[in-house]
């Protein structure tokens, strides 16, 4: 006698149905979680693993997701698709990633490559200064709140207006602010939203990394020293890795941090707590950013009737923003000032 499919033997075991089953392994449908964990523990001890190809014939979807990364070299968005992926598991998704390698051309190769491997749905992560159009597919936006199309990202205006405000609180009133790109909608948000917690008493100042680079033709000084010796008291930069940049050059120029001045980043990246002297960040909570966006997508993939969209045709998420945590470390002192050279 031919032996009964595993997936037959796992519903007679518990008086359920077939579909009952594997909507209990794929983690959908309405099952009691106790019910549901027991059919899980029961298939483990037989060995049955669901198969994705069959599940794709039955529903047309193939389980995946696809996420769009600027340049996976950048320690921040490694962090960005491990919350994704958890997230991803957990509504009974995989995840193939794309990398756009830093440019606007490998972002349309990279989701050109994901929609000819069938993913269900898309999430992109755009280069800075791009949007993406209609793909065909749902497709979920992590950006800022102020660009047009996003689904859910961190409160960046908000992020900058906590930072100003903590550098204001110690008495820093003469700032330079330090981002990376002009445009870069993430980065203006946390710009207004320095000046904005900084306050109108304040003297800011900005420079942007990519024109220095542009007119030097290399990574070079940003001239840090001169600022300082202007009366900057406060360096804030919009990205950790910026703001390691103005650590190394401020320590080799013999100036002490926090005394002689602060400097703060964004982004919380993994190493950041561990150099010396450790980073005054602003943190984003990625794993509910992941959480969000996923479970919008997969709404908008399985319950298309009952998903919303944004003007721009992106799946729309509630809420679209997810506050950020200030972490306060060793980069950042109260105000000393100093001799004022012209």
């Amino acid at each position: 006698m031919k032996p009964k499919p595993k997936l037959t033997l796992l519903a007679e075991t518990f008086n359920v149905s077939v579909a009952t089953v594997s909507n209990a392994l794929s983690g959908k449908g309405r099952i009691s979680p106790d019910l549901a964990q027991r059919i899980r523990d029961r298939a483990r001890e037989i060995g049955y693993v669901p198969s994705s190809a069959g599940r794709a014939l039955r529903t047309g979807r193939s389980g995946v997701l696809g996420l769009v990364l600027p340049d996976i070299s950048n320690p921040l968005f490694p962090q960005i698709a491990q919350a994704i992926e958890q997230a991803a598991s957990t509504c009974g998704y995989g995840v193939l990633i794309g990398d756009a390698r830093g440019s606007t051309e490998g972002q349309s190769e990279a989701i050109n490559r994901l929609l000819e491997r069938g993913v269900d749905g898309m999430l992109v992560i755009p280069r800075r200064g791009t949007r993406v159009t209609d793909i065909g597919r749902p497709l979920a936006m992590i950006d800022s709140p102020s660009t047009p199309g996003n689904t859910v990202s961190a409160d960046h205006h908000d992020g900058g207006v906590k930072m100003g405000a903590y550098l204001a609180e110690l008495g820093h009133r003469h700032v330079l602010i330090v981002a990376m790109s002009s445009r870069s909608i993430v980065q203006a948000d946390r710009i207004e939203g320095l000046k904005q917690g900084l306050g109108e008493q304040a003297r800011v100042e900005l420079i942007f990394t990519e024109d220095l680079a542009e007119q030097d033709g290399a990574v070079g000084s940003l001239g840090l020293a001169s600022y300082v010796a202007r009366g900057v008291t406060a360096v804030a930069t919009l990205s950790d890795l910026t703001a390691l940049r103005v650590l190394t050059e401020l320590q080799g120029a013999g100036l002490s941090v926090p005394d002689r001045v602060s400097v703060t980043g964004f982004d919380d990246l993994i190493w950041s707590s561990a150099i010396t002297p450790g980073l005054t960040t602003m943190r984003a909570d990625m794993a509910e950013i992941g959480r969000i966006v996923v479970e919008a997508l997969v709404k908008s993939i399985e319950r298309p009737e009952q998903a919303e969209r944004t003007q721009s045709g992106t799946v729309k998420a509630s809420p679209d923003r997810v506050a950020m945590e200030l972490l306060i470390r060793a980069s950042s002192g109260k105000a000393r000032h100093f001799e004022v050279t012209s």
